[in-house]
């Protein structure tokens, strides 16, 4: 097994990590965050960046496996997903947010699916996938510190460091969300050829 699907592996293995770290009930704050999230975002921060690392690697040192493409993406979309769900578990971010993520993520490895079947074709981000991926990064790793919910700086309640966190997390959740949103109407449109 190469090093880019160990950095896969280990990026899975983060994931439950994750998880279970709120469920310690460490009490301690750092700065008037909770330790327990700064912990997951430390871990998410890791995740994603084995993300960009096993990528690069394997196609520099050219080491693509079956293996590392059908890993991969799965990978990611566990680390995002389960990120998402803590988040609204946590009511930083509401529910119809996570649930558009998810829906384009079904579609779109259906499609991807369907598109390896009928010809063995490899289907590429598109723009708006970049935008997608990079912006819902971002948008995870601000929202674990941010104590407020979702678009809480609307509420005239916070002030200073609060307000300016909170305001442009809410922006990088709504922009990655419009990004899900025309990735995914992006590969249906392409879906239709492949059908």
């Amino acid at each position: 097994m190469n090093l880019a699907n160990k950095l896969t592996i280990f990026r899975v293995i983060l994931v439950p990590i994750m998880v279970i770290i709120p469920l310690l009930g460490i009490d301690t704050q750092i700065w008037g965050i909770p330790l327990t999230w700064i912990l997951v975002d430390i871990i998410f921060i890791i995740a994603s960046i084995t993300d960009k690392l096993d990528g690069y690697i394997a196609r520099s040192r050219n080491q693509v496996t079956t293996f590392g493409k059908f890993l991969d993406p799965l990978a990611d979309k566990i680390l995002v997903i389960s990120a998402l769900i803590l988040l609204v578990e946590i009511n930083r971010i509401p529910s119809w947010i996570a649930i558009i993520v998810l829906a384009r993520e079904f579609m779109v490895s259906g499609y991807r699916l369907v598109a390896m079947e009928k010809g063995g074709k490899v289907i590429a981000a598109s723009k708006w996938g970049k935008i997608k991926t990079v912006t819902q990064m971002l948008a995870i790793i601000l929202a674990f510190i941010d104590t407020n919910s979702f678009c809480a700086c609307l509420s005239g309640n916070l002030t200073g460091g609060e307000l300016i966190l909170n305001s442009i997390v809410s922006i990088m959740l709504i922009v990655q969300t419009i990004a899900t949103i025309f990735s995914g109407i992006n590969y249906m449109k392409d879906f239709k050829s492949i059908l």
